[in-house]
């Protein structure tokens, strides 16, 4: 591999800072129209006109031409539209188009900036190439956060629903005061229920299509009992207070396990991240101490350890999530 010279480094610079304001750009830009359109939504009913540019993209041409050349390749690609669900069920105001030419953009970012730390154009190819991974990774950490505040706080809130229907209110109206009392995401989750519903559709179904959405088993239970419910009859609050009993005793349970596999994930992460650091450090530190590894077979022993590494991170991981509550 050749070294790449100061103008080259400064250039990469240059280009990876470049390419980062326009993805900082398109991220004020999404942040922009999810609030209009959260103000438009918050407004009464038939209060003011509102222009549809105030809550449509406005990108400039260019843009506007990636982005849709993104998503018609997404289309051919994920005909079972995997993407945008994981983007909705992650609370990412972002079309897939969006999300592709970000994810582009960030991993051009990314290649110019290890290129320009190591003065290898090698590391640069391996930070576009791993960019795709890194954002699923990221989509599914924010998905699973998600989720697990969503299992923490669904006990709290049932017994805040079934106190509400003992009070004389109804079931929509119990929800409604408890999305009141609750926060993300389990208040956007059930508002969302709550504007299904004043749409017209059935408030189980909306439920039941949140709990595919979320893909909870605690939360399938909870709509399959109330299902049960206004099938057979019985008292809803009842039901509901002990749902949330059994919920949270499973909350416990899965709070136990999680400390008792939490260093198996701490040694994944180190494992797994230590090699690349040493490499980025000895590749700073000392340019011409990698240097044969970079030449005849060295790329192949490099990328073997790599594979290695990965592998072995994800069957520390596999044997950690491998116990279920």
């Amino acid at each position: 591999m050749i070294a790449m010279s100061s103008g080259s480094l400064f250039a990469a610079i240059f280009v990876g800072g470049g390419l980062s304001l326009v993805v900082a750009g398109i991220l004020m830009r999404v942040r922009d129209r999810e609030r209009a359109l959260a103000d438009i939504l918050d407004l009464p009913f038939g209060e003011r006109d509102v222009p549809v540019e105030s809550v449509t993209e406005s990108y400039s041409q260019l843009t506007e031409g990636a982005i849709g050349f993104a998503g018609r390749m997404v289309e051919q690609f994920d005909t079972k539209g995997s993407l945008t669900a994981s983007l909705e069920r992650a609370r990412l105001p972002l079309r897939p188009g969006e999300f592709v030419l970000l994810t582009l953009s960030g991993g051009l970012v990314f290649g110019a900036i290890l290129a320009g730390i190591t003065t290898q154009w090698f590391f640069g190819v391996i930070g576009v190439l791993a960019s795709p991974f890194l954002a699923n990774v990221v989509v599914r950490r924010r998905i699973s956060r998600r989720r697990k505040k969503f299992e923490q706080r669904l006990p709290d809130a049932l017994t805040l629903v079934a106190s509400s229907l003992s009070a004389g209110h109804t079931f929509l109206r119990a929800i409604q005061m408890m999305c009141s009392e609750s926060e993300p995401p389990l208040s956007e989750e059930f508002s969302r229920v709550v504007s299904e519903t004043r749409l017209g559709g059935s408030l189980v179904d909306a439920l039941d299509r949140m709990a595919k959405r979320l893909q909870l088993r605690d939360l399938d239970w909870v709509v399959q009992a109330i299902r049960i419910q206004q099938t057979v009859g019985g008292k809803l609050a009842d039901v509901l207070h002990t749902l949330a009993d059994f919920i949270r005793a499973r909350e416990e349970v899965r709070r136990e396990v999680d400390v008792l596999t939490a260093e198996g994930r701490i040694s994944a992460y180190v494992l797994g991240a230590l090699p690349l650091f040493l490499l980025l450090a000895v590749q700073v530190i000392s340019p011409g101490y990698m240097e044969p590894m970079y030449h005849g077979a060295g790329p192949f022993v490099l990328a073997g350890t790599g594979l290695s590494v990965l592998f072995g991170t994800w069957l520390i991981f596999r044997m950690v999530k491998s116990i279920e509550v």
